[in-house]
């Protein structure tokens, strides 16, 4: 009897302060509401107060069978999105981005709702009665997930969760999830999962007497070594890291391949260039419409997750490496850049950087600085970079000035139609690093290797066959030029 009533006088406490804390909030609002007007950074108190549904969201299908297949296999979900900062135009933006990826994921979008508040709520998100709000959204819309636009700390997942009755996840955990299902090789299944553990080992949850279900100490242990020993939640998280570790050995001896890969190119002193920008800005498509490569070209986000590397030919004759990889995203999980790091390497070691942004997006400047800060974060700031602006056949001319403007060093292409691909062939060549040394040989007929060389690895400038061998004339790197020292004029 004693521990229900207690039980009950604890429950009816933490009423007391829900409620006070209700009224707290109420009372910030009021106080920062002058004249119905904003003061400094606070909000109008009727914007802050409103749950605001973004229009155009919704997924749902007009033809019956194909609504009931979906309804059998996909998630119903409705997005919540937090603003803080920007214009209603930048919101919406945001929350039409997590709504794309969630159709990646699989999902069927019902709606989208959007708070403005100066700082996301520290217990759940949007606060309490904001959270009631959605529980009523939620069961009108018949939806069984909620995504929001963040990444939430495990207290704020749990307690929205207990407000709303379903499951909750944040824009961390769904981009995980789109990584996972597109993880095709071994070494991109090996990174996505060691992202997934770095996420889900703060956030394991205890329940009840299963915390504590292994004792310590014994019988023979001895004064101060009984006790309740190692919780449950304790052996997950022991455990996790453990298979973490495990993880990292094995993700580094998949590194070694390609670094010995990368190594025989830079001893061939072949140049490489890396595609680099926002996921679905037709990354895959430029390096196909460049190389005829074949690469998977789909209209989703994320939908290349193992770098692939080809040979190509600039319009000169020059070799050079083209690098794709992995799509960038505003906010990318920090998990996920410490996972991938390994083949974000190619965007470090390349000689050139194509960063490629879609010319048709509502913001492309975002897109262009979410990439720069993984760029730094990946060490490739040295690296020269071309902002190839792709799809120019679907943007708005006036857009496209305008980006051309602000990006000095930029270029309008269309993958799709093959618009401007001549000027950026002819770019990339201008760019590429040159051998340093010029040399004039006669190579007899017998060394064929050596022009063979000269070709891949130098840039000829001239070439004619004499009676006695091949003349050339070629700017080569300082081994090649070794190499072709016994046959200049000037020692043969």
């Amino acid at each position: 009897m004693t521990s229900s009533s207690s039980t009950s006088q604890d429950s009816q406490r933490f009423a007391h302060a829900l409620r006070a804390d209700a009224l707290m909030e109420e009372d910030v609002a009021w106080s920062h509401e002058i004249d119905g007007d904003r003061d400094g950074e606070q909000f109008d108190r009727s914007e802050r107060a409103a749950l605001r549904r973004v229009a155009g969201l919704s997924t749902e299908l007009e033809d019956v069978t194909e609504v009931e297949y979906r309804q059998l296999r996909l998630e119903r979900v409705v997005l919540v999105g937090v603003w803080t900062s920007g214009t209603a135009r930048d919101a919406d933006n945001s929350l039409a981005e997590l709504a794309a990826l969630a159709e990646t994921a699989g999902a069927l979008v019902l709606d989208g709702v959007i708070q403005r508040r100066d700082k996301p709520d520290a217990a759940t998100y949007i606060g309490s009665g904001k959270a009631n709000e959605l529980r009523d959204i939620v069961i009108e819309s018949g939806a069984d997930t909620v995504i929001c636009d963040g990444e939430l700390s495990p207290g704020q997942l749990i307690h929205l969760e207990d407000v709303v009755k379903v499951k909750v996840i944040d824009r961390t955990a769904l981009i995980l999830d789109i990584f996972a299902q597109h993880a095709k090789s071994r070494e991109g299944k090996a990174q996505v999962a060691l992202a997934q553990m770095q996420y889900m080992l703060p956030r394991l949850r205890g329940w009840g007497q299963s915390l504590s279900r292994q004792m310590g100490g014994g019988k023979g242990g001895g004064l101060a070594t009984r006790g309740p020993g190692e919780t449950k939640i304790e052996t997950d998280r022991r455990r996790i890291r453990e298979k973490m570790a495990k993880m990292r050995r094995e993700i580094a001896e998949m590194k070694t391949g390609r670094d010995v890969k990368r190594q025989e190119r830079r001893r061939n002193k072949v140049p490489s260039v890396a595609i680099a920008g926002y996921t679905n800005a037709g990354k895959s498509s430029l390096l196909n419409r460049l190389t005829g490569a074949g690469v998977l070209v789909e209209n989703a986000l994320f939908a290349t997750l193992d770098p692939t590397v080809r040979r190509a030919e600039t319009p000169s004759g020059r070799v050079y490496t083209l690098a794709d990889t992995v799509g960038f995203v505003r906010h990318l999980p920090h998990h996920l850049v410490e996972a991938f790091r390994s083949t974000m390497e190619e965007v470090g070691d390349s000689d050139l950087i194509l960063h490629v942004v879609d010319g048709s997006h509502p913001n492309p400047e975002e897109q262009l600085a979410a990439v720069r800060e993984v760029i730094r974060d990946v060490g490739a700031t040295g690296v020269p970079e071309i902002v190839v602006i792709n799809k120019a056949d679907a943007a708005d001319p006036l857009e496209l000035q305008r980006l051309m403007r602000v990006e000095k060093r930029s270029i309008a292409v269309s993958a799709r139609t093959g618009q401007g691909m001549d000027e950026l062939l002819a770019l990339i060549d201008a760019e590429l690093p040159r051998p340093a040394v010029e040399v004039e040989a006669l190579i007899p007929y017998t060394h064929g290797k050596l022009v063979a060389r000269a070709h891949t690895e130098g840039e000829v400038i001239s070439e004619e066959h004499t009676a006695e061998g091949t003349l050339l004339k070629v700017r080569v790197h300082e081994e090649l030029a070794s190499d072709l020292a016994p046959y200049t004029p000037a020692t043969a």
